[in-house]
């Protein structure tokens, strides 16, 4: 068959409804392009999974990724608590019991039902050593010092030309082949640029600055940000001494955001300048010193408009990116990774059809936009500087101090946890819901999750469920309560019912997991 450009609206090739994607034997099963988080999380998710995966990483091995992000939230956790993760990482971090936006604006996820109701304070580059660590036990292949020049796909495949340091040799050029690839490349991302799709938007901030600093005077907030009208400043413990402190200065915009490197031609960053805009916005410097890492960079709002190309997927940064504002980046990629993991694996599998990785686009890309527009909000809100914009920053202070649901609504969409995706028509209140960590007659929910598999709970002291055939990909399980609740594998609602419906089951199953027979009549 011949092979054609990616670019183009292809719909994804059907395997045919149930057969497992076949491989040869130097062809992945998954190409992954990025070992950031988001990466890392897919990579690992798809490698334990059984299946035969490659990350190509443009860094070197060797290099410390030293990075932005600072903050996770409950949902992530949950996540990575489904992947056995998330208590590790809390104890390596700093749990804060509430996240302050401007003035004060603050959102208090204290009231939150989840097993995390915190924000924790964890440097990018912890959660990256732990999804590594899982990634490498996992078994993915490794592929450092790995730059992507190009990709071509087919109704079977997608080859990527990649080149590689080799020493002496200079750099090699090599093609990677594989079933499908994830695009987690970041904002820069090269695998969005080969599919040749648009990503429009715009700079919301320049000039950003981030450090990683001791402080002699630490304040006694693990957390801490504010925002005047010319500046504002952040700073977070990383609980080992060491604090991310992060911050603008209206009179220091720079084009293009500047560099920290001089030698390129750009503005370079000092202690001074971080500095000066902390004084500014939080009234001391708490006696900052010995900096390991300073960068400058400017936040822009951006989405492409398709996270699906064929067998080709974005993820994280290089599907949407926007203002720091609420600390959901990250957290949004690795969401995103959840995301699309469990159905590439069902998929290669052979045990759903590929019409289900369109639902990834589906549920991912709303989100994306309600990311953009939700941190958009915040940052012109915390910086806002017209009599009108100072005056609109009063009100949402106040009403968020004031009214109780619509400050329990804004926890939940900055933590995740009040993310749903549309369920069919005619589906039960709870299809599409994140479902919590319910305590079952044996363990938690989160713990039954660590299998990726679909979770059927069931009434505690019902009998086990004859009906779900033997091979079946699902888990059965025993809760409290009359319901019944079929839970996909990356922990929300599939399918439920108030009542005994073993055709309705049989109905989910179908469509999630590809099992029509799965379930007796």
């Amino acid at each position: 068959m011949s092979r054609s450009s990616s670019q183009g609206t292809s719909p994804v090739p059907s395997t045919g409804g149930g057969t497992p994607v076949p491989r040869s034997g130097d062809m992945s099963d998954v190409l992954v392009v990025g070992a950031g988080p988001t990466g890392l999380l897919a990579a690992g998710d798809l490698a334990a999974a059984g299946h035969r995966v490659t990350l190509v990483e443009q860094r070197d091995e060797a290099t410390s990724n030293l990075s932005r992000a600072l903050v996770v939230h409950a949902r992530t956790l949950e996540q990575l608590d489904a992947r056995g993760l998330a208590d590790e990482l809390v104890e390596r971090g700093t749990t804060a019991e509430g996240l302050r936006l401007f003035g004060r604006a603050t959102l208090d996820p204290t009231s939150l039902r989840s097993r995390f109701p915190f924000v924790l304070i964890a440097g990018q580059y912890e959660v990256e050593r732990l999804l590594h660590r899982r990634a490498v036990e996992a078994g993915v292949t490794f592929r450092y010092g790995t730059q992507v020049i190009g990709l071509r796909q087919d109704e079977e495949s997608v080859d990527v030309d990649v080149t590689t340091e080799q020493g002496d040799s200079g750099r090699q050029k090599a093609t990677l082949r594989a079933a499908y690839l994830i695009g987690a490349d970041g904002v820069r991302s090269t695998i969005r640029d080969a599919l040749g799709l648009p990503f429009p938007g715009r700079s919301v901030i320049r000039s950003i600055v981030l450090a990683d600093v001791r402080l002699s005077k630490p304040p006694s907030e693990k957390f801490l940000i504010n925002a005047v009208p010319d500046a504002f400043a952040l700073i977070g413990s990383f609980g080992d001494g060491w604090y991310r402190v992060g911050g603008w200065n209206r009179h220091r915009q720079l084009p293009d955001g500047g560099t920290a490197r001089p030698e390129a031609g750009g503005e370079p960053v000092d202690l001074e300048e971080v500095k000066e805009f902390t004084r500014q916005a939080l009234g001391s410097d708490f006696g900052m010193h010995d900096p390991r890492w300073i960068s400058r960079f400017h936040s822009d709002e951006r989405q492409a408009p398709r996270y699906q190309v064929g067998r080709v997927f974005l993820a994280g940064d290089a599907a949407h990116v926007h203002s720091p504002a609420g600390g959901m980046g990250m957290n949004t990629g690795m969401q995103d990774a959840a995301n699309l993991s469990w159905k590439l694996s069902a998929v290669l599998h052979g045990r759903s059809p590929a019409a289900l990785l369109e639902s990834y686009q589906d549920e991912r890309h709303p989100v994306g936009t309600m990311v953009l527009r939700t941190s958009g909000a915040i940052i012109r809100l915390a910086l806002a500087r017209s009599v009108v914009g100072r005056g609109l920053r009063a009100v949402g202070t106040e009403v968020l101090s004031r009214v109780r649901p619509l400050g329990a609504r804004a926890v939940r969409t900055v933590s995740g946890i009040g993310i749903a995706y549309r369920a069919p028509r005619g589906s039960h209140p709870l299809a599409g819901k994140r479902a919590p960590d319910l305590a079952l007659t044996d363990g938690r929910l989160y713990e039954a999750l660590r299998q990726g598999e679909f979770v059927l709970v069931s009434p505690a002291g019902a009998p086990a469920d004859t009906a779900i055939a033997s091979g079946s990909p699902v888990v059965q399980a025993q809760a409290a309560g009359s319901r019944t609740m079929l839970i996909r594998p990356d922990g929300y609602i599939a399918w439920a019912s108030d009542k005994p419906d073993p055709e309705g089951l049989r109905r989910a199953l179908s469509r999630w997991t590809g099992s029509p027979a799965a379930v007796t009549a």
